[in-house]
């Protein structure tokens, strides 16, 4: 799906797309493409319960306020570490705010069962959590990279896993999992977060084919370079960055060209100037939810949609500049075989070996004559 420029300012402003490829927008609102059946405007829908891990995070708040804002019901939940339960009590009549480490599978579970025991139901699992630390991979100590991964990969599976037995007992159930544009591609200075990424996608994608057969479906959301939601005040809890961390760069990393210093270079350089709507995107990933054929991967935002196209091509390029070592090249001349193979170069090869012969004999008898 190509969802190029879509989720920018000027997105209100563009034409309505055609075709199911791409999002289309119609009088000012984004819509996802009609192949998947999006809820329209002002239809009736079905009242969903959500349940958002990381929802006080840049994607996360978005997320919430826009399912709430459209009469949904939501399970809202915050970082142990980072929230207290005061912030997350009575934000409004259709929400219930919640505590969880997603690394602790028993913190996880609590979530899913005081969810079913206040709303009686769950539809949508969104998990918009994430930690990263910007640096080179030699720089990154084990408690960072072990840190990781217990919060991208294992928080994702204790979700699945807390969750998945309801979903399957219900027959339905919808998991809209967030990765990156470095679930698709190696950034240099977030190594063991991509690693992380990359985890993840392979999980969800393994895991498709496991529950089809129960109705229950999941997409990984591909954003790049979320900005926040709200203007910069002196009161607003989010970093910059997100849940981020810049580690300093070792001797060996810290010239000033150096490519571990990549992913630090765009954050000084785009600072809040990020090109992606949070409020956008939420918008497209609550269409997800309501939508009745959902794809596997809806990647947000000019620079998401151009840094992965650039990295399969390159991927496709590598295979068609080495594919001669597991298939031979096709022939060349008119009238020749295409047929390729063990068996065919043997039959190349016995017809050469007869020609030879025949010359050879040729010459035998001309030189009796």
């Amino acid at each position: 799906m190509d969802s190029k420029s879509v989720v920018s300012d000027a997105a209100a402003a563009s034409p309505a797309g055609t075709g199911t490829g791409s999002l289309s927008v119609s009088r000012g609102k984004l819509l996802l493409p009609a192949s998947c059946e999006p809820p329209l405007p002002n239809s009736p829908r079905k009242q969903l319960v959500w349940v958002v891990f990381g929802g006080t995070g840049h994607m996360g708040r978005s997320l919430v306020k826009c399912a709430l804002a459209r009469g949904d019901r939501v399970t809202d939940v915050g970082r142990t570490f980072e929230s207290t339960p005061e912030e997350m009590a009575n934000q409004h009549e259709n929400c219930l705010g919640m505590l969880c480490d997603v690394r602790a599978r028993q913190s996880v579970s609590r979530v899913i069962d005081k969810t079913l025991e206040h709303f009686g139901r769950i539809d949508v699992v969104a998990n918009c959590s994430g930690y990263g630390v910007i640096g080179a991979c030699e720089d990154q100590d084990e408690h960072e990279i072990r840190n990781q991964f217990e919060t991208n990969f294992m928080g994702t599976l204790h979700i699945i896993q807390a969750s998945l037995p309801y979903f399957r007992q219900q027959g339905a159930g919808r998991y809209l999992i967030f990765s990156s544009t470095s679930g698709a591609l190696g950034v240099p200075g977030l190594g063991p977060y991509c690693a992380t990424k990359y985890a993840v996608e392979g999980l969800i994608e393994a895991m498709l084919y496991e529950i089809d057969s129960f109705n229950v479906k999941a997409t990984l959301v591909e954003p790049g370079l979320v900005r926040r939601d709200e203007p910069d005040s002196n009161v607003n809890p989010l970093p910059t960055w997100g849940h981020f961390l810049i580690k300093p760069a070792s001797e060996a990393y810290a010239h000033a060209t150096s490519p571990a210093l990549h992913a630090k270079r765009m954050v000084q350089w785009l600072g809040d100037r990020q090109p992606t709507s949070a409020v956008k995107c939420a918008e497209l990933v609550w269409q997800l939810a309501h939508c009745s054929y959902p794809p596997l991967r809806l990647v947000l935002g000019s620079y998401a949609i151009e840094s992965i196209r650039d990295r399969l091509r390159s991927v496709t390029e590598e295979l068609e500049d080495w594919k001669h070592l597991n298939y031979p090249a096709a022939p060349e001349t008119e009238g020749t075989s295409a047929a390729s193979g063990p068996a065919a170069d043997k039959q190349e090869r016995d017809r050469e070996r007869e020609e030879e012969m025949g010359d050879a004999n040729v010459e035998v008898q001309d030189h009796d004559t």
